[in-house]
């Protein structure tokens, strides 16, 4: 299932800019206090890190990743999502844009 649209939600306006363009997100809250991100990752290969746990969630397009200490790269398309543990990092491959949602644990 993809999720198509979040209710009430408090917007950062301001975006999240991250290498050069690369990867522009913009942060929410939901009224339980949980916080979110959603975004553009534009075609590149790229590393982040993570400080708290989170989930990757496809909306639309595509990626390829590969988690920390793995050497095996893994699709995720739309309606797919992977799990970063907290205190990490991985990689991501992008051919196409990939729109995500970020789920922080």
């Amino acid at each position: 299932m993809i999720t198509e649209s979040i209710a009430g939600v408090t917007l950062r306006t301001q975006a999240n800019v991250y290498f050069d363009g690369k990867c522009v997100s913009h942060s929410f809250t939901l009224a339980d206090g949980t916080k979110k991100s959603v975004g553009v990752v534009l075609p590149s290969t790229l590393t982040f890190n993570t400080g708290a746990p989170e989930i990757m969630e496809c909306v639309a397009g595509g990626c390829e990743y590969k988690l920390a200490g793995s050497d095996t790269w893994v699709k995720s398309g739309p309606g797919e999502s992977f799990s970063i543990p907290g205190n990490s990092s991985f990689d991501i491959r992008v051919t196409d844009a990939y729109h995500y949602i970020c789920h922080f644990g």
